[in-house]
């Protein structure tokens, strides 16, 4: 096991608390970095309402919903892992990761296939493909690509997001991070919780609002 404390620390709780606010005021930095991106497609829908309205049709809400439902399932299970480590129960942590890594996996798959359906029908990132020749009201073009490159983010986070438990997970595994260091684990977990917060936003903005899908 390793509970030692690095040499730039006194104890466990200063470095336990280092961690955690090193992790906030990262996501601090995320934060703004979504809000502006949320800002941008504030100001292009209040500009481009029926455009919008029309890129909301043409995506596949119950694709949106399944990934909505498999991220908040994610978000419950790495919290049990945390939980459960915090009581010495690596094992049921370590299955637990395991689960959330395979459901971020199935969101992935899920977004790649959403993707693959938007290509076959001519739609592409930049406002490019047949689908706009047919569609060419104002704003439908920069719907999409806000579309694609916030969800395209969003998927990226969710990638990086990954590593970090797969290799929490190892760790755990291995007695590496245990009950006494789960503040290493629980870091994770609020990143995996801030991803599943930022598509809990994206999900209303490009499949529901104003509710209705293809």
């Amino acid at each position: 096991m390793d509970e030692s404390v690095a040499e730039s620390f006194e104890s466990l709780d200063k470095q336990a608390h280092a961690v955690r606010l090193g992790m906030w005021v990262f996501l601090a930095s995320e934060i703004l970095f979504f809000s502006g991106l949320f800002a941008l497609y504030a100001a292009y829908r209040t500009e481009h309402p029926g455009g919008f309205a029309i890129g909301v049709e043409n995506n596949t809400i119950v694709h949106g919903s399944i990934n909505t439902a498999v991220l908040l399932t994610s978000s419950y299970t790495v919290a049990l892992a945390v939980h459960e480590l915090r009581r010495g129960r690596s094992r049921r942590a370590v299955t637990l990761l395991a689960v959330t890594l395979a459901l971020g996996a199935c969101f992935l798959g899920i977004k790649a296939a959403e993707y693959a359906e938007h290509f076959t029908r001519g739609i592409y990132p930049g406002g490019h493909g047949r689908f706009f020749d047919t569609h060419a009201q104002a704003g439908t073009k920069m719907f999409f690509t806000l579309y694609f490159c916030m969800t395209g983010l969003h998927a990226v986070h969710v990638m990086v997001g990954m590593i970090v438990l797969a290799v929490l997970l190892g760790r755990v595994g291995r007695g590496r991070v245990v009950a006494a260091s789960s503040y290493a684990l629980a870091a994770g977990a609020i990143y995996w919780h801030f991803v599943d917060l930022v598509w809990i936003f994206l999900w209303p903005l490009f499949y529901l609002v104003p509710g209705s899908g293809r």
